[in-house]
């Protein structure tokens, strides 16, 4: 009888250490920190901290996770309740600016409308095609680099030092663009490709209601 032939008959017959207890207490198997030897209870404990510790890690993960969402759903609010009792085009913007330069610490926001009555300041100015194409396109915020994204040029002397960027398009109810709004930052990894969205999309929700509301 060889090893694999052993292995085949304890499976077959769980319960053979039922009956021989004492053979299972000489089991011995390698510590695999020290190499000492160690009976297979002593393993099964080993086995079951390790389970334990990642588990323990996996909790603390969500619960962070928890913390965070609880912290931007607050200020997603705090947002939600500025734009409600803005009463013009000029207070939705100064809302706007004012939340996500403040609560959300955005270092860098810009705001383009060109679906909307023309209005006064940089959020009127005249948007190229091209932006406009990009912005009607998006089926979801753009989250990444500000290589080769022409929106960069609206934050001026700070363009050459931005590295991320999240682009929100804004629309109305049927789905017409008729606004970007960009928020930037000098650090890589701000607004990265694989950032979840979801957050960003309820702002710009927000923001396109709140506009549509008070340009009617």
């Amino acid at each position: 009888m060889n090893a694999e032939d052993v292995a085949h008959y304890l499976h077959d017959h769980p319960e053979f250490f039922d009956h021989y207890a004492d053979v299972l207490a000489l089991v011995t198997l390698p510590d695999p920190h020290t190499g000492r030897a160690i009976s297979i209870t002593e393993k099964q404990l080993f086995s079951l901290r390790e389970k334990v510790r990642v588990l323990e890690a996996k909790l603390a993960e969500l619960v962070s996770f928890g913390h965070e969402n609880d912290a931007i759903s607050a200020k997603v609010h705090g947002l939600a309740v500025a734009l409600i009792a803005a009463v013009d085009t000029h207070a939705v913007v100064r809302a706007l600016y004012s939340h996500l330069g403040g609560a959300f610490a955005v270092p860098h926001v810009s705001l383009r409308l060109w679906g909307l009555a023309a209005g006064e300041g940089r959020e009127f100015e005249a948007v190229d095609d091209g932006i406009k194409a990009l912005a009607a396109g998006l089926h979801r915020p753009y989250c990444g680099t500000t290589l080769k994204q022409e929106s960069t040029a609206w934050f001026g002397d700070a363009a050459p030092h931005l590295r991320s960027m999240a682009q929100v398009p804004l629309r109305e109810q049927g789905g017409v663009c008729f606004g970007l709004l960009v928020m930037a930052s000098e650090e890589p990894h701000r607004f990265y490709p694989d950032l979840g969205t979801l957050y960003l999309e309820h702002i710009g929700d927000l923001a396109a209601a709140a506009l549509l509301r008070v340009a009617s």
